[in-house]
């Protein structure tokens, strides 16, 4: 792998290889790294949910900063600041990744593992939904047929259960609507995460400094083994989301969608082998249709990518 940053985006591309491979390394480098991250977030579990997102932000921010300064790409930051709809979409999205990334690590950190694993389970499925409505994706039969076990698994967990799943379903359409935007917009990967810390670094460091006061809040009071774990935070934030959006610059969302199968399969395992979380049968016949549907939309898609 020949590590490269061009001037328009930050990527690492292979020399001589079609952009459909490249999105797809894109995407897997992203999705492992986020099946691995909770055993990071899990390490740091007695640090209050929202200080470590107050880190994930703020030292993603400067990471970034770097990042721009090393590729010498302040053209296109200057470029998008003075357009007033990107930074406003701009805000939304980092509004929802700073949502989707609280949520995450409360839900991780509180011992709902299971139903975070079925958030990116179903995200997949948002993302074909949102594809059809936003970007002209036609849905095919058997992927129509998916969508419908995904529903079916979500209200039998409901109706057997009398639980709204609101954790999985908050983090699957929070980031499914974050990864339409993004790839409606024509900004690229490293700019736009740049942009969108940056709108998010003030309140941030605002709410460590100057607000929140924990055990762990003081950083010249913490090991600093335990400040290098939360400034760490930061990089395992920004690498993966650079991969996703420069992955989904390259790829249908639907295709998208079969690479986030990685991630939430490794935190379903995580939870049942390493946390012991418990799990019901109603818990299981909702992930074995929600399993049943990425099957069958995987297989439409295979055999839809051979007739083509």
């Amino acid at each position: 792998v020949v590590y490269a940053c061009s001037s328009s985006s930050f990527s690492f591309p292979l020399v001589a290889m079609k952009s459909s491979t490249q999105g797809m390394l894109y995407a897997l480098t992203a999705f492992l790294i986020w099946g691995l991250a909770p055993l990071y977030f899990k390490h740091l579990s007695f640090v209050p949910a929202d200080e470590i997102v107050t880190h994930r932000i703020i030292w993603s921010c400067v990471f970034l900063i770097l990042l721009v300064w090393w590729t010498k790409s302040g053209r296109q930051v200057i470029a998008v600041l003075h357009h007033p709809r990107y930074l406003l979409l701009l805000t939304v999205t980092a509004l929802l990744i700073a949502a989707n990334w609280l949520l995450f690590i409360w839900a991780i950190n509180h011992g709902h593992m299971l139903e975070s694993s079925l958030g990116y389970f179903i995200n997949p499925l948002l993302n074909i939904l949102l594809g059809m409505l936003f970007l002209g994706e036609r849905l095919r039969r058997w992927q129509w047929f998916a969508v419908a076990l995904a529903v079916s698994g979500v209200l039998l967990q409901i109706a057997t259960l009398g639980v709204f799943p609101w954790i999985a379903l908050t983090l699957a359409s929070s980031f499914a609507v974050y990864g339409l935007i993004r790839k409606k917009i024509a900004v690229d990967s490293l700019t736009g995460l740049l942009i969108e810390t940056v709108v998010l670094t003030p309140v941030a460091a605002w709410y460590l400094f100057g607000y929140a006061d924990s055990a762990t809040s003081h950083l010249s009071q913490n090991s600093w083994s335990l400040n290098l774990w939360l400034i760490f935070a930061g990089i395992i934030t920004t690498l993966p989301l650079l991969c996703f959006t420069a992955g989904a610059k390259l790829l249908r969302l639907s295709t998208i969608g079969f690479f986030q199968y990685l991630s939430p399969s490794l935190l379903f395992i995580f939870a049942v082998v390493l946390y012991h979380e418990p799990i019901v049968w109603q818990k299981w016949l909702t992930f074995a249709l929600i399993w049943s549907a990425l099957v069958v939309f995987s297989w439409d898609g295979l055999r839809h990518s051979k007739q083509n």
